[in-house]
């Protein structure tokens, strides 16, 4: 038995040592960080080679996971690796109303520039058992996390998903994060894409009406984007809101007592305890009566003294961050957070995009410290602090995933701006676990005729912090030594005059304050609304770096303002921000929070295009100029969604019609993506789609409203109405009509390769939309029309007229083939077969009853030679004398088309 057990374990061990080693694919956000999480986890031995896309390469490494040796294969995404947008004809800004927008499908996918990336992660995850995520631990970066995700569970739906939490990439961190893996956070993801389509939505309704309407009626002034955003916005609001508070603001004069009092070249100014009156007269009274009584003499009230701190800074999160340095660097927010990514990316700092600003009792800070001793100007200090001990003065913020932003590595190779943007966080981190500075303040209050006058003297006691951070200033201030009860004569008494200063305009740092006080945006994109506006030329900056807002800027906020809308103040976007969070929380599903503020954006949308003349009136008005007469901005036909089409079965088939004879017909949305077109019958005069839904076929399926230009038609239908309305995906007498097969659509089957038939009825009937025949005119079927992409009628549509799958019957006037219908309305005719023409561009009218037609041998459904028409038939003229020569195209002068299918021609269409 023992021999058996020792068998075993050696057996046991020989199959663990040599099984195939496992394989995980590991995927960053950018490659820098991918390259340095590798050199970390491999300890320098990563093995580097190229992926796909020239800019992520791949580095392979061995390393320890639960015991298990595993090899790990580590690339990267650059970034977001799908957008949204609209499918099919949405994207045309010509081709449907703004305001479908808020409704119209959208589709989350890879965009051209992520395709090879793409085509790198289903290549390396093919190999590979698991997936571990190792994107920033925020939203942005769990919703890249699920992209990579659904990227390669499409190749490998069994993949088991691990994520990588970590707030910094130094050796430990990620040594930490790979012994410690987690499930991605899905709320956080799902918040993200709530934020995206909204976002998507309301900036291509508001931006495509905005664009169009201006640029038509100042086309001299208005040739660019005129674009909205729900963050955008509202950031410009601030802005023209500060400008207009200037602007509008009229000065005032005040006056004030001013008492001072010399000693030794030492000068103590002392403040009215009133501060100020705008009342000139009463504050000359006060006057008269404070030197009423010569001598002047002040007594001192009291004399107060205590000791006085400048509290050190708190830890940085990001706001902090892009305020500091904007003010103190003078770099804007947006250059400063790309600085403090790279740093990042390198290993220097840690994620400079975080909510924090209090250290946790896990965080290492007298190694933090000790880490930048070394160093010239600031190591001195960072040894008083560890003699001091590291002690923060902590806020009260946290996102619960990152800690504030610290220095995690010391460096001296940095130059220029990253130098500068690296000192300020070790300057801030040093400074904010240090000490505060002390000193001692006196307050001298005095009492002259009546009224109170302060005083105050500083004297620092310690500096502290202030030796470090040069950012800050505590300026000493001294004061001559008073006592309680004593007197003495001031040097001088004034009244001096002066007035309000109207308010300074917003600074960058300024703005980012707004903005996180208004909940508009998020740390991480604040900088991003800036920098957007300022490229749309809504904003501008002056000296000083004063933010004032440009003509187009200030006219748009104006007419929002006039129509009573809050698109440029902060409470949308605000209750946005709140929803997204509690999204995060799971407090709130993502789709209500989604429709909600879609319903909100709508009725905006809705008041602005019903008082779009206000918004016209107040963009001239800043542009001094005058709407263009008559002008009308050009209109965008109404989208209409019919049914799912039977090909593709993702996209909706929309009815469109033809500018040139107004030919109407269906089209898949993904045209030419998907070529499913269904050409309506030539007895079809005109088409609207209901709003009626099929019951049958779901409430998505709806019904056609259908005008015939003949009303023998309608007897086929049997009906009396002029109008008929039914569900053509059910309705089969329709389909025979209209000479459409769905079985040969939905299977993608030929269009004028005359193998479709139809099985119901001895109707004429082409196919469906066909793969591409060499035999069809590139020309005229496979170039897509520039207006509304609208097909051409051979190539990739259904359109009756397959001449070999119908009977040779012509019309006796026009030669053109019959039709052979049916009498389906109930009556003496019902059951009784007859002939029709449907010539579309002038109909011959010719009705002929099947059975008062001789038959003719060579084809019993052919009616004989041109003959009189039956007394009492409905139809055309006499059909005595020679039939008519077949009809020739004008252009290419060729039978059996016109040249409206003409294939040496090209129509235009709308």
């Amino acid at each position: 038995m023992v021999k058996i057990l020792a068998f075993l374990r050696k057996s046991s061990k020989f199959l663990v040592e040599n099984a195939p080693m496992m394989k995980y694919l590991n995927v960053a956000e950018k490659n820098d960080a991918a390259k340095t999480i590798a050199g970390y986890l491999s300890r320098g031995s990563s093995r580097r080679r190229e992926g796909l896309s020239v800019y992520n390469k791949i580095y392979e490494f061995d390393a320890v996971i639960n015991g298990r040796n595993i090899q790990m294969v580590m690339t990267s995404v650059s970034g977001h690796l799908m957008t949204y947008d609209f499918t099919g004809a949405y994207r045309n800004w010509r081709s449907c109303n703004p305001a479908q927008l808020f409704d119209a499908p959208v589709t989350k996918f890879c965009p051209e520039v992520s395709v090879k990336i793409r085509q790198t992660l289903e290549r390396e995850v093919r190999g590979c058992a698991a997936l571990v995520i190792w994107t920033d631990c925020d939203r942005e970066g769990e919703n890249i996390g699920f992209e990579i995700v659904e990227v390669c569970r499409s190749v490998k739906p069994n993949l088991t998903i691990y994520r990588a939490k970590f707030s910094e990439i130094t050796a430990a961190s990620v040594r930490r994060a790979l012994e410690n893996l987690v499930l991605p956070d899905e709320r956080q993801s799902q918040a993200v894409d709530v934020r995206s389509e909204l976002d998507l939505r309301i900036g291509a309704a508001f931006t495509r009406f905005q664009t169009m309407r201006l640029q038509a009626i100042f086309p001299a002034i208005v040739d660019s984007l005129v674009s909205y955003g729900s963050c955008q916005i509202p950031t410009l609001g601030f802005v023209v809101q500060r400008y207009k508070e200037a602007e509008n603001f009229v000065p005032q004069k005040f006056w004030k007592l001013k008492l001072t009092h010399t000693v030794n070249e030492l000068t103590v100014e002392f403040n009215w305890a009133r501060n100020r009156l705008f009342d000139k007269k009463c504050c000359e009274a006060i006057f008269l009566l404070v030197k009423r009584d010569p001598p002047l003499l002040a007594t001192v009230l009291s004399v107060t003294q205590k000791p006085k701190s400048k509290w050190r800074p708190q830890p940085m999160d990001t706001i902090e961050l892009e305020k500091l340095g904007s003010r103190k660097l003078k770099i804007s927010a947006k250059q400063t957070m790309q600085i403090a990514e790279k740093l990042y990316q390198q290993g220097f700092i840690s994620y400079p995009r975080t909510e924090t600003n209090m250290f946790s009792k896990e965080i290492n800070l007298r190694s933090l410290v000790e880490n930048q001793t070394s160093h010239q100007d600031w190591g001195l200090f960072a040894q008083k602090v560890l003699e001091w001990g590291p002690n923060p003065r902590n806020g009260k913020k946290s996102d619960q995933a990152h800690p504030p932003i610290h220095p995690t590595k010391f460096t001296s190779s940095l130059s220029g701006n990253e130098q500068r943007v690296y000192e300020l966080i070790v300057r801030h981190f040093l400074a904010c676990v240090s000490r505060d500075a002390t000193g001692s303040e006196t307050l001298v209050s005095v009492e002259i005729g009546g009224e109170e006058f302060n005083a105050s003297g500083l004297v620092i006691l310690e500096r502290n912090y202030l030796e470090v951070y040069i950012y800050d200033r505590w300026t000493a201030r001294e004061i001559h030594k008073y006592e309680m009860g004593t007197s003495f004569e001031p040097t001088s008494i004034e009244m001096p005059e002066g007035s309000t200063t109207a308010p300074q305009m917003l600074t960058e740092a300024d703005l980012i304050a707004l903005m996180e006080k208004h909940s508009i945006g998020t740390d991480a994109t604040h900088a991003e609304h800036i920098n957007t506006i300022k490229e749309r030329g809504y904003i501008g900056e002056v000296e000083n770096g004063y933010l004032v807002p440009g003509t187009l800027g200030m006219g748009l906020v104006e007419g929002y303002d006039a129509m009573s809308l809050t698109l440029a103040q902060p409470q949308l976007r605000a209750g946005l921000e709140a929803d997204l969070k509690a999204i995060c929380d799971g407090a709130r599903q993502p789709q209500i929070v989604l429709q909600e503020q879609i319903e909100k954006y709508r009725e905006a949308f809705r008041i602005i295009t019903e008082r779009a003349q206000m918004l016209d009136e107040k963009i001239g008005f800043r542009f001094n100029s005058v709407p263009e007469q008559n002008a009308e901005p050009p209109s965008s036909q109404m989208i209409e969604e019919v049914f799912r089409c039977p090909r593709c079965r993702s996209n909706k088939m929309v009815l469109k019609r033809k500018a040139s004879n107004n030919d109407v017909y269906l089209m898949c949305m993904d045209y030419p993506n998907c070529k499913s077109v269904m050409w309506l019958n030539d007895f079809v005069k005109e088409a609207t789609v209901s709003s009626e839904s099929c019951r049958q076929c779901g409430p998505d399926t709806k019904k056609l409203s259908i005008k015939f230009k003949q009303r023998n038609a309608l007897i086929y239908l049997g009906v009396d109405t002029p109008e008929y309305t039914s569900c053509l995906l059910c309705d089969s007498n329709l389909r025979s009509l209209l000479g459409i097969n769905l079985e040969d659509l939905s299977r993608g089957g030929g269009s004028g390769d005359g193998n479709s038939s139809v099985r119901s009825r001895d109707v004429p009937s082409s196919g469906y939309s066909s793969d591409r025949s060499s035999t069809v005119s590139s020309r005229s079927n496979n170039v897509p029309s520039r207006n509304n992409s609208v097909p051409s009628r051979g190539y990739g549509s259904q359109r009756g007229g397959n001449s070999s799958s119908r009977s040779t019957t012509n019309c006796p006037k026009c030669s053109q083939p019959l039709k052979k219908l049916t009498v389906r309305k109930d009556g003496p005719n019902h059951g009784r077969e007859f002939f029709l023409c449907p010539t579309p561009d002038n109909p011959c009218k010719t009705f002929i009853w099947a059975d008062e037609v001789p038959q003719n041998p060579g084809n019993r459904d052919s009616p004989p030679p041109p003959a009189p028409r039956p007394s009492g038939s409905r139809g055309g003229a006499s059909t005595t004398g020679r039939p008519r020569q077949k009809r020739k195209c004008a252009i290419c002068r060729r039978e059996g088309h016109t040249r409206n299918n003409c294939p040496d021609h090209q129509p235009t269409f709308s």
